[in-house]
């Protein structure tokens, strides 16, 4: 795995932008399955899973979806992991987790429901703004907290000069982009793709660089899903 924050490009609509984002060093892809300018069918996500490294987790987004509807989709087109990305209740985030590799539940910054991540069966939590994919950034304090920093995805409004303040602030697991590095929605673009990509690698090496001057024990790894799928 990735030493540092892992890097999950969101929003991938085709083929080439997948690959460019792994050629460039992303660890995760995600493709969105719920309404939005992004939206995917099961299909076309599945032709281009068949193309990504297995060591590159892909991730179905899914938001309101029924429980059986989104194992279908994951288990048919192959995908690493699901995120969830509206108001399930405990109960279906449960079910869903149960029958896929790996569950990503995501909250708005400040949602009540957060302070409950722990009892929706998820590894993984993903904080963003309150208006998923309008490139809005929230206030990092209302994600302080909120769940082990390992276990932590940090979303909303992130590009190449500002996630290096997100990862310093947070010290979270993970970094999640779509609108930060898109030239129109569902279009990737090259230049600030490549560009994100480096202002996260810079800031794990900052990391770790601070980590070792105060002479801090490593810490336990978390969920991999590379050994536990």
């Amino acid at each position: 795995m990735t030493e540092g924050p892992i890097v999950k490009i969101c929003g991938v609509t085709s083929e080439p932008d997948a690959l460019l984002a792994v050629g460039l060093g992303a660890d995760a892809l995600g493709f969105i399955f719920a309404p939005s300018p992004r939206q995917m069918t099961a299909s076309a996500v599945a032709d281009i899973v068949k193309r990504v490294p297995p060591e590159v987790l892909t991730v179905g987004v899914f938001r309101d979806e029924s429980p059986r509807r989104v194992v279908e989709i994951a288990n048919t087109v192959g995908l690493g992991a699901v995120q969830l990305h509206g108001h399930e209740s405990i109960e279906d985030a449960h079910w869903v987790a149960a029958r896929v590799p790996m569950t990503i539940k995501a909250f708005s910054a400040g949602e009540p429901a957060v302070s409950r991540f722990e009892e929706f069966g998820c590894q993984y939590i993903l904080i963003d703004g309150a208006s998923p994919g309008s490139g809005e950034v929230f206030d990092w304090r209302l994600a302080e907290g909120v769940v082990d920093h390992r276990r932590l995805f940090v979303s909303g409004g992130l590009h190449a000069d500002n996630v290096a303040r997100a990862i310093a602030h947070l010290h979270p697991h993970g970094v999640d982009v779509a609108t930060g590095v898109e030239r129109a929605p569902g279009e990737k673009d090259p230049q600030k793709l490549a560009a994100f990509v480096a202002a996260v690698r810079r800031a794990a090496e900052g990391l770790a660089a601070e980590h070792a001057l105060e002479g801090d024990e490593d810490e336990p790894a978390p969920y991999d899903w590379l050994t536990d799928r």
